[in-house]
């Protein structure tokens, strides 16, 4: 068994762990069990893709950005916005490199590439995966307050005012006022 191909498992059993970090805030607003990151994640990357569709990015590069945003909460877990106060905000460049040390050069290469990337948002792809996770904590959201959870207005809220691209700001607008069960209508 080489060396490389260890790193790479060792890796995935790493990444493993984002089944398992559940997304902090949502306990803030009450939820009992909320999504975890690798939930929100797929999501993520599948929001990343329409919006870079819509927007005349390539589809299949904001999604991959979007695969990457949050794999180093595998070491953090995943910090509220409350936690800003009293902590720096953690270097994704930094634990990423940390994370990818070990793997090959061509792996090592495009994760970090990719990250950087996605921290810079100077892309189209890039700015449309941000766009995503905004957007994809904005549904999650509206599902959440439909099952019966109170204050997730701030969510929403923040959600909306952040977004760049002009197909998230219409995708958001529109997910306020249609049912989480929309996709129903036959």
């Amino acid at each position: 068994m080489s060396h490389e191909a260890s790193a790479l498992a060792a890796f995935g059993y790493e990444l493993g762990i984002l089944k398992r970090v559940r997304r902090t805030g949502w306990w803030h607003a009450g939820v009992r069990d909320p999504e975890s990151v690798a939930e929100h994640t797929m999501r993520v990357a599948q929001l990343a893709a329409l919006i870079a569709a819509e927007e005349g990015a390539d589809p299949a590069h904001a999604a991959f950005l979007a695969l990457w945003h949050d794999t180093q909460e595998t070491r953090t877990g995943d910090l509220p916005h409350t936690a800003g106060d009293y902590l720096d905000k953690p270097d994704a460049r930094r634990i990423t490199a940390d994370q990818t040390a070990k793997l090959p050069e061509r792996s090592r290469d495009v994760v970090r590439a990719a990250v950087d990337e996605y921290e810079t948002r100077q892309s189209p792809e890039a700015l449309c995966a941000s766009d995503a996770d905004k957007l994809e904590m904005l549904l999650q959201a509206i599902e959440y307050r439909d099952l019966g959870v109170r204050r997730v207005e701030g969510w929403i809220d923040s959600a909306q005012k952040n977004l760049k691209t002009s197909t998230a700001r219409n995708i958001a607008q529109a997910a306020v006022t249609t049912s989480p069960l929309a996709w129903r209508n036959r």
